[in-house]
């Protein structure tokens, strides 16, 4: 899942993509590099973001959304918390919803994403945007994000969205330490059986990654990004959503024939 923020204050490319043609090309150039999905994003949930109006969210995204979803290369993701931008971004031939708050920032997102038969993510956050990072506390991280995640999937199910069309994000950065990230990634596997739908998992340039290897730039970040899709995909992810896609397709595309590697060969 290539990211495609369209922001002026997201961390890592804040303000590269704004101008919607450059958003545009972009995402272009993900799909290029191998991406199978496109994430697109108007307002930014890095710690500290300040929330954007409806408006200009829907300013901000929907010219994208309806330009890549147009090129028919790969599905385009809306990645929003608001019912209207769904709506909207659905309407424009966006065909999955990701959602940092999994419904509960505005509950009517949930029965938008059901109307339209399109998939929905949902993803574990401690707090909000703004206050996430001040001292987040768990007393088992992994379970507790496991419940959290269970009882959002089945909150989407009843407001009638299928089970296959059901994602879980365990939100890696969201209201959680350097602690709390590594030992949700060691326990990915725990977490993809208890959850029991596909996972998508967002480290990519986190600042977790920086303390533990020392790079301070997020775009130095992109070795440690990649370690961790690797791990990810070895552990049972479904989906990785990553700045860097080309090394991490070729990535994929390596364990994909090494999963089916036989001494005869690779199987089909």
């Amino acid at each position: 899942m290539g990211v495609v923020n369209v922001t002026p204050d997201s961390f890592s490319d804040g303000g590269r993509f704004l101008d919607p043609a450059r958003a545009v090309a972009h995402g272009r150039e993900l799909v290029a590099a191998g991406a199978t999905l496109l994430d697109v994003g108007g307002e930014s949930t890095r710690p500290g973001a300040d929330p954007v109006a409806v408006d200009e969210e829907l300013r901000r995204v929907l010219p994208v959304v309806e330009a890549l979803a147009a090129d028919g290369a790969a599905p385009v993701s809306i990645d929003t918390s608001k019912a209207v931008v769904a709506g909207e971004a659905l309407r424009c031939g966006a065909t999955i919803v990701n959602d940092v708050t999994a419904g509960l920032a505005d509950p009517g997102l949930l029965g938008v994403v059901a109307d339209s038969g399109a998939a929905l993510v949902v993803m574990h956050m401690q707090g909000e945007p703004r206050t996430m990072q001040r001292a987040p506390h768990y007393d088992d991280v992994t379970r507790e994000v496991a419940e959290f995640l269970r009882a959002r999937l089945d909150a989407a199910r009843a407001a009638g969205i299928r089970d296959d069309a059901l994602l879980a994000d365990p939100g890696i950065g969201f209201g959680k330490t350097t602690a709390h990230n590594l030992e949700l990634l060691a326990r990915l596997a725990d977490l993809r059986a208890t959850v029991g739908v596909p996972l998508v998992v967002g480290a990519s340039r986190k600042s977790f990654l920086g303390a533990i290897t020392g790079d301070d730039l997020p775009a130095d970040r992109d070795d440690a990004t990649l370690a961790t899709t690797v791990w990810s995909f070895t552990q049972g992810a479904r989906i990785v959503r990553v700045h860097d896609v080309a090394t991490s397709a070729r990535v994929a595309r390596l364990l994909d024939v090494m999963s089916r590697a036989t001494p005869e060969g690779v199987a089909a």
